[in-house]
């Protein structure tokens, strides 16, 4: 077989293997258009609620994300695989960029338009997303009062149990800490992993020796630096939810119950990953 007979076998199969959508599924049939585009159902047939529904239906999306790219940096950190962590983690804090953003659209709102149609949403509350609540989980805040919430659900309750009684993003850095040699107290390493963690001396001390000696630690201080990307991102994302919440709403109670800017004021002043913070001072 001449050169160009391969050549023209090799564009034929070429052009086979570009057009062979499996058995001619279409883009939205890929991405399942009709069942997302079809999911925004105003309860009012207010103008604005679609923006309303819209935003907490991406931010969803993206929290969907989130999780998928931690739990899979939790998994590479476990395994010592530190670099493959660090990509997953800016991976993270790239997607925690679009969704403060996009309380930049939902501040478009007036509160005299969200009246308009916030009785629709009867008790229902941003303060019930279950995965925002899975991803407190996974940078170790733990509250089993959350669990409560979704006893209804059985499927749902046992997501969210498992990943209530999972390791953490800190609690897998700080093993990571030990394996390289540092010293972490046994307390820690074999702490209670459904409470909330508290910052401990050891773990302190480990921080700041990987801070001094970054050459000698540089996948641990870049692994570091990730983590403060990430609460960074996730704070500026609470302070958007609650600058916007009390543009629109003011200090209303919210719905479902929740005490509304209150609430949202108190919890920037967690801390997920305390050492890290600290050791700035120190250094």
């Amino acid at each position: 077989m001449n050169q160009k007979h391969q050549d023209v076998n090799a564009t034929s199969s070429e052009k086979h293997i570009h057009t062979d959508f499996t058995n001619n599924m279409t883009y939205g049939e890929y991405l399942n258009l009709d069942k997302i585009l079809s999911a925004q159902n105003r309860l009012s047939g207010h103008h604005d609620e679609m923006l309303f529904i819209v935003i907490h239906q991406v931010s969803e999306l993206w929290m969907k994300l989130i999780l998928h790219e931690t739990q899979a940096a939790i998994k590479s950190i476990e395994s010592d695989e530190l670099s493959t962590a660090q990509k997953r983690l800016a991976r993270v804090s790239k997607t925690q960029s679009q969704i403060i953003q996009a309380w930049d659209v939902l501040s478009t709102m007036t509160p005299s338009e969200y009246m308009e149609f916030r009785d629709s949403l009867g008790q229902a509350s941003g303060f019930q997303s279950y995965q925002y609540r899975m991803i407190e989980f996974a940078l170790g805040y733990k509250t089993d009062h959350v669990l409560k919430i979704y006893q209804k659900d059985p499927e749902l309750h046992k997501t969210l149990t498992q990943a209530f009684e999972a390791k953490s993003l800190y609690d897998v850095a700080i093993a990571a800490l030990h394996r390289a040699g540092l010293h972490i107290d046994e307390e820690i390493l074999n702490r209670d992993v459904t409470k909330t963690y508290q910052d401990h001396e050891s773990v302190r001390l480990a921080w700041m020796e990987v801070y001094r000696n970054t050459d000698k630690y540089w996948e641990l201080y870049e692994l570091a630096e990730k983590l403060i990307d990430l609460e960074d991102w996730l704070q500026q994302w609470r302070f958007r939810h609650m600058k916007t919440v009390e543009r629109v709403i003011g200090f209303k109670m919210g719905t479902g119950g929740s005490s509304g800017v209150g609430y949202l004021k108190k919890v920037l002043d967690q801390r997920f990953f305390p050492e890290l913070w600290a050791i700035r001072t120190e250094l």
